[in-house]
């Protein structure tokens, strides 16, 4: 299970892969409804390599977050999504806080 780091620890991790010419996704949790796992500013880094630092949540958000994240390095288009932990008895996934979650996935590269 990941946990949260300090925010300089996390810009520090950030600075590092920019300064390998490495780009990273910084997703940052900024508004929440209902019950979730995260409150608004909690970090999650994915890297290139698909590497993660940081949380948004765990479970099943966060394989959802780090799944757009890699799209968004692919494409190269950051943007704001919209995550739902519905309380699926279907699924296994332990999402069971039934809210819903706004990401930025804001790219970040060397260039920037």
């Amino acid at each position: 299970m990941r946990t949260a780091i300090p925010t300089q620890q996390l810009y520090e991790k950030v600075s590092e892969a920019l300064s390998r010419g490495k780009r990273v996704v910084i997703a940052t949790v900024v508004e929440t409804l209902g019950s979730t796992p995260q409150r608004s500013g909690a970090k999650l880094i994915v890297s290139e390599d698909g590497r993660m630092v940081g949380t948004v949540g765990g479970g099943c958000v966060e394989a959802e977050v780090w799944a757009q994240a890699r799209e968004v390095l692919r494409r190269g288009r950051p943007g704001l999504f919209t995550f739902h932990l519905a309380d699926d008895p279907e699924k296994e996934d332990g999402d069971v806080c039934g809210g819903t979650m706004k990401i930025f996935l804001d790219l970040w590269s060397p260039e920037r």
